[in-house]
C-alpha cells in the first residue's frame, strides 16, 4: 500500500473513531477545562518555588516568613491540582468507556444484520476477539491519548507564554530542540505500525483456535489429538510472541530516544540560564523556575511517546472493528410489506439458481411446487443441496435466480421475520443457552404460560425427565447445555418448535440424537404435529420418512427422483439402491 493511501487510511479510521466521542461532548468540554486548571495550578508551583529560593539565597539573608507562606501556597496548589487532575480523569474516563460501550453495541448489532455468509465464512473467534480484545485496545488508546492530548497541549501552550515572559533567548533554544523528539517519535512509529496490525491479526487467529478447541474437548480427546493440536497452538502463539515483541521493541525505542533530546533542553537552559545569572539578567530562583518549566514543557512529548504502543494498537484494533462494521448487510426487506402470519404453505420454487461460490455451481434451475399440508422427504447423499434448500426457504441465503414463493407471494416481498415466524425449524445441531429449561423451551414464545411450556413438553415426550430434576423446569442449562445429553437437548428443542405451533415445519435430522424407542414417539408427535402443516424433512435415515407424501431424492443440486415411497421403490431407481442399502446394513448390523 502506497505511502499516501495508507495515511489516508489512518486519518479516515481516526476521524471515524473520534465520531464515536461525539455524543459526550459534554464531558470533553468539562476535561478540557479541568486540565486547563490542573495545568495553571501546577505551573503556579514553579514560580512560588523560584520566588522562595530568592528569598533563601545568602548567609543569614533568609527570610523565613515568605519562604514558609511561599511553601504553603505550593502545598495548596499541589493539592488543588491533584483535585482537578481527578476530575479531568473521571470525564475522560467517562467518554472513554461510553464510547467502547457504543462501539461494542454497534458490533453486537452488526452480528443481526450481516448475512449468514459473512458470520460462516469468519472463525467465530475472530469476531469475538473484534468485539472484546480490539475494543479494549481501542478504550486502552482513546483513554491515554485523549488525558496525554489534553494536559499535553495545555502544558506545552502555557509553559512557553511562562518561558517566553522569563527568557525569550532561553524559550527559543528551547522550542528549537524539542521537535526533535518529535520527529525521533514519527519515524518509530512508522516501523511499528506494521507490526501492530499483524499483532491484531494474529490475536484473533489465536482466539478462533482456542474457541474451537475448547468447543470439541470430547473429540480432540477421542482422537488423541492433544499434542498435535498443542504444536499448532504453539506454532500461532510463537508468531504471536514475535510480532508481539517486535511491536513493543520498536514502540519502546521512542521514550528513551527522546528523553535523549530533553536531557539536551535541560542542558542547554542550563548553560543558557547560568550565563544569564552570572551576566545578572535572572536570579537564581528565576533559573530555577525556568528548568522546571522546560522539564514540564517537554513531559507531553515523552508522554506521547511513552503512549504509542497503546495508540497504535488502538488504531490497529479500530480498523478491524470497522472493517467487520462497513461487510455487507442483508437485503433490506420491503418497504410497507404486510404482515404474512399463518400462511396455508402452497410453495412454488421456479427456475432457482444458487452457489455459496460464483465459480461453483450447486443448484441449477431447481424447481418444485409444494401443495398445502404436504409432507415433503428430502434425501440424497451428503453435499447434494438438502440443507442448501433449507437455508434458501429460510431466506438465510438469497438465492441467485428464479423466485420462491409462499401462497402466491414471493418471500422477497415478506419481511424475514414474518417469513421464519411462519417456520417452526428444528436442526440436527441442537443450541441451547444459559437460562431455566422453561425458559429454553419458550425461546421462540417468552410470553408463553407454564401450563403450554408442559404441554409441549410432553408431546416431545420430556416431560417425566424434567420432573426428575432438582429445580424442575427451573433448572438451570449450562452453556450449550453441557449438563444434558444430546438426545434431551434435542428433545428440548423439538418442545421448543411443538410450543410456537407453526403452519410450517423444516425437520433437519430432527431425531438423529434420540434412541429408537423415543425417537418412534416422537414421531408420532411429529406425525400428529405435521397434519394440515406443510413439512420439509430432512433425513438419512429413510425408515423414517416412509410415510412422506412426496420424496425428493437430490444429487449435486438437483432433483433426480420424486414421488413417494412406494412408486421409488417400483421404478428400482436411486431411492431404492439407496433404501436397499441401508436396510442391508441394519440386516448385518
Amino acid at each position: 500500500m502506497s505511502k499516501h493511501r495508507r495515511k489516508n487510511r489512518e486519518e479516515k479510521t481516526l476521524t471515524r473513531l473520534l465520531e464515536f466521542c461525539r455524543p459526550y461532548i459534554g464531558q470533553i468540554i468539562a476535561a478540557l477545562i479541568f486540565a486547563i486548571i490542573y495545568v495553571g495550578l501546577n505551573l503556579v508551583a514553579p514560580i512560588l518555588v523560584g520566588y522562595a529560593i530568592d528569598y533563601a539565597v545568602g548567609v543569614g539573608k533568609v527570610d523565613f516568613v515568605s519562604v514558609g507562606l511561599l511553601l504553603l501556597g505550593v502545598g495548596v496548589s499541589a493539592v488543588c491540582s491533584g483535585v482537578f487532575q481527578w476530575l479531568m480523569n473521571m470525564c475522560t474516563n467517562t467518554v472513554v468507556y461510553f464510547t467502547v460501550r457504543d462501539i461494542r453495541r454497534l458490533i453486537y448489532k452488526k452480528w443481526s444484520t450481516v448475512p449468514l455468509s459473512v458470520i460462516d465464512r469468519t472463525p467465530h473467534g475472530d469476531l469475538i476477539s473484534r468485539m472484546i480484545n480490539d475494543a479494549d485496545s481501542v478504550g486502552d488508546g482513546l483513554m491515554q491519548g485523549i488525558t496525554q492530548l489534553f494536559s499535553g497541549i495545555v502544558m506545552i501552550i502555557c509553559t512557553l507564554v511562562f518561558m517566553m515572559y522569563i527568557s525569550v533567548t532561553i524559550a527559543i533554544a528551547v522550542v528549537i530542540i524539542t521537535p526533535l523528539s518529535m520527529f525521533v517519535a514519527a519515524f518509530i512509529t512508522k516501523i511499528s505500525r506494521k507490526q501492530f496490525m499483524k499483532q491484531s491479526e494474529v490475536q484473533g487467529e489465536i482466539s478462533s483456535y482456542i474457541d474451537e478447541y475448547i468447543g470439541q474437548q470430547k473429540l480432540v480427546k477421542s482422537f488423541g489429538y492433544e499434542e498435535r493440536s498443542m504444536r499448532s497452538f504453539e506454532e500461532i502463539n510463537e508468531r504471536l510472541r514475535i510480532c508481539g515483541q517486535k511491536s513493543q521493541w520498536y514502540s519502546s525505542l521512542a521514550n528513551p530516544s527522546t528523553r535523549f533530546v530533553n536531557t539536551l533542553v535541560t542542558s542547554a537552559v542550563t548553560i543558557l540560564g547560568s550565563l544569564s545569572v552570572i551576566g545578572g539578567t535572572m536570579t537564581v530562583g528565576s533559573i530555577a523556575t525556568f528548568i522546571t518549566y522546560a522539564n514540564q514543557y517537554t513531559k507531553p512529548f515523552n508522554e506521547v511517546t511513552g503512549v504509542i504502543p497503546q495508540i497504535q494498537a488502538a488504531m490497529a484494533g479500530a480498523r478491524r472493528i470497522f472493517e467487520f462494521l462497513d461487510s455487507e448487510n442483508m437485503s433490506e426487506d420491503p418497504e410497507n410489506s404486510e404482515e404474512n402470519r399463518n400462511l396455508s404453505g402452497n410453495i412454488d420454487i421456479d427456475h432457482v439458481n444458487f452457489s455459496y461460490v460464483p465459480t461453483k455451481k450447486l443448484i441449477t434451475d431447481f424447481n418444485l411446487h409444494v401443495g398445502s399440508g404436504q409432507r415433503i422427504a428430502i434425501v440424497g447423499p451428503t453435499g447434494c443441496g438438502k440443507t442448501t434448500l433449507i437455508n434458501l426457504l429460510m431466506r438465510f441465503y438469497d438465492i441467485n435466480s428464479g423466485s420462491i414463493k409462499i401462497d402466491g407471494k414471493s418471500i422477497y416481498q415478506m419481511s424475514r421475520h414474518d417469513l421464519r415466524s411462519n417456520y417452526g425449524m428444528v436442526l440436527q445441531e441442537s443450541w441451547l443457552y444459559n437460562a431455566s429449561i422453561r425458559d429454553n423451551i419458550a425461546y421462540g414464545r417468552p410470553d408463553a404460560d407454564i401450563e403450554d411450556v408442559i404441554a409441549a413438553a410432553k408431546k416431545a415426550h420430556i416431560h417425566n425427565f424434567i420432573q426428575r430434576l432438582p429445580d424442575g423446569y427451573d433448572t438451570i442449562v449450562t452453556e450449550d447445555g453441557t449438563n444434558l445429553s444430546q438426545g434431551q437437548r434435542q428433545l428440548i428443542c423439538i418442545a421448543r418448535v411443538m410450543l410456537c405451533d407453526p403452519p410450517m415445519l423444516i425437520l433437519d435430522e430432527a431425531t438423529s440424537s434420540i434412541d429408537t424407542r423415543t425417537e418412534l414417539r416422537v414421531q408420532k408427535a411429529f406425525a400428529e404435529m405435521m397434519k394440515g402443516r406443510t413439512s420439509f424433512i430432512v433425513a438419512h435415515r429413510l425408515s423414517t420418512i416412509k410415510e412422506a407424501d412426496v420424496i425428493l431424492v437430490m444429487k449435486d443440486g438437483n432433483i433426480i427422483e420424486q414421488g413417494d415411497h412406494n412408486s421409488l421403490m417400483k421404478a428400482g431407481g436411486f431411492y431404492s439402491n439407496l433404501y436397499n442399502s441401508q436396510f442391508a446394513v441394519a440386516q448385518e448390523g
